[in-house]
């Protein structure tokens, strides 16, 4: 990516008003904080980034491992989307729904996790619990797959933990030759070469 396009896209995430985008490493440490992460769970970009995002978890669910289990969901199924409560850097707790995506480079080589999240806690006693689960998860998606589509200079794509092709973005399409149409659903190892794909 250019600096200039770099730029543009550090720009796109920090405009988002509504949701909580972060990246994480394979590890789950933030690498990433946009402003509404911050209004949201409290932290400034330089308290939180290198932490654990276990940190925005209940005690009670740290020590389960419900953190590394979501990362491990995501992982193996695509994606990972759950509605409960998180907790901000002041301690007081919000209700979330979250979209976790794995996140890989063009060799099909596993980087990092996208999130999205969204404090809903005033809609919650509004609305029902699956209206609310299905329209929230619906605008998380959107939200971040219009955001990775628009990127033209990264080949962006998920995989299924049986490494099935997901999703596929415009640079995606740009940089490899294939439509969305062509790849999709097929496994990514027909990015390699028969003799790659014997050792």
């Amino acid at each position: 990516m250019t600096q200039n396009n770099d730029e543009l896209f550090r720009h796109l995430i920090q405009g988002v008003k509504d949701y909580a985008i972060t990246a994480l490493d394979t590890d789950g440490k933030v690498i990433t904080w946009n402003h509404c992460a911050e209004r949201i769970k409290e932290y400034a970009a330089d308290e939180i980034i290198g932490k654990h995002f276990s940190v925005f978890f209940r005690e009670e669910e740290r020590k389960a491992d419900h953190p590394a289990s979501e990362l491990k969901e995501a992982l193996k199924s695509g994606s990972y989307e759950e509605q409960g409560w998180r907790v901000r850097k002041s301690g007081s707790e919000f209700w979330a729904n979250v979209v976790i995506s794995p996140l890989w480079d063009e060799s099909g080589k596993h980087i990092g996790f996208a999130t999205v999240t969204r404090d809903l806690t005033d809609r919650r006693s509004a609305e029902s619990e699956e209206n609310l689960s299905v329209r929230a998860l619906q605008r998380s998606e959107d939200t971040f797959n219009s955001m990775v589509s628009s990127v033209r200079d990264y080949a962006i794509f998920v995989i299924s933990g049986s490494g099935n092709i997901l999703t596929w973005n415009d640079g995606a399409e740009r940089i490899k030759g294939y439509t969305a149409d062509e790849v999709v659903g097929r496994h990514f190892s027909m990015f390699y070469t028969e003799e790659a794909k014997r050792h």
